[in-house]
């Protein structure tokens, strides 16, 4: 008995994993947020919502 390879399969099989390869690649180079001052954004926010109403008003 011969052995038949599935040539597009295989294509296929190993394109799959490359592209699941570059996603987890891609996921690792986005920067991971430390150290944020929560406090601060909520002022920073505040602030600006304010400067908003009065504009507006």
């Amino acid at each position: 008995m011969s052995v038949t390879r599935l040539k597009r399969k295989h294509r296929k099989n190993i394109a799959r994993a490359n592209n699941k390869q570059t996603v987890i690649k891609q996921l690792l180079l986005t920067p991971v947020l430390k150290n944020v001052d929560i406090e601060e954004l909520k002022a920073r926010f505040s602030k600006t919502g304010t400067t908003n109403t009065e504009a507006a008003a």
